[in-house]
């Protein structure tokens, strides 16, 4: 099927990847301001993770098919309906895990990172370029370790997560549910 860019959704997309991107890193540097260095890395460690949760989300979305789940709403089952729709817009959704809380997630990671390096030398009294090379170097290694991981459980679990997001859904907005 070939689809059209829909300028809409083009827009929309932005302005809510500008929104998370202020809301992000917002709460970052108000939380990084006035915490511990564990729960930094904690903070830090949360980011990464939501990163890695959305990027399964969006290969799971991406590769599912749509027949298990046509049965699955047929029987009114809990999440099948918002599953199906998630399918049938793989690629606003593909779009939005990725583009939008991915690629904002890696950046406000990225900068996390770099405060945490920053406050460290400061408390420290050092101005050494490894440690911010080792904490930059365990960020994107974590990042990129867990996506190639979460890759091969979203390909071997697609209809499961799918499932999953769409019964998250159902509950979230339970207006939009078919029962």
């Amino acid at each position: 099927m070939n689809k059209k860019v829909n300028i809409k959704w083009l827009i929309k997309i932005v302005l809510i990847s500008v929104a998370a991107s202020m809301t992000f890193t917002l709460a970052s540097a108000e939380i990084l301001g006035r915490s511990s260095y564990t729960a930094a890395f904690v903070f830090l460690a949360v980011f990464i993770s939501i990163g890695i949760v959305f990027d399964i989300v969006a290969l799971a979305v991406t590769t599912a098919s749509e027949a298990p789940f046509n049965s699955m709403a047929a029987h009114r089952e809990r999440g099948a309906a918002e599953s199906l729709r998630l399918i049938k817009n793989a690629d606003r959704v593909n779009s939005f895990c990725n583009d939008v809380i991915g690629d904002v997630t890696g950046i406000v990671s990225g900068s996390t990172a770099a405060l945490i390096a920053a406050r460290l030398m400061q408390s420290l009294s050092i101005e050494n370029i490894l440690l911010q090379l080792l904490i930059s170097g365990a960020v994107t290694g974590l990042t990129i370790g867990g996506k190639a991981a979460g890759k091969v459980f979203a390909l071997n679990n697609n209809t499961s997560i799918v499932l999953r997001v769409g019964k998250l859904i159902s509950v979230i907005s339970p207006k939009t549910t078919v029962r």
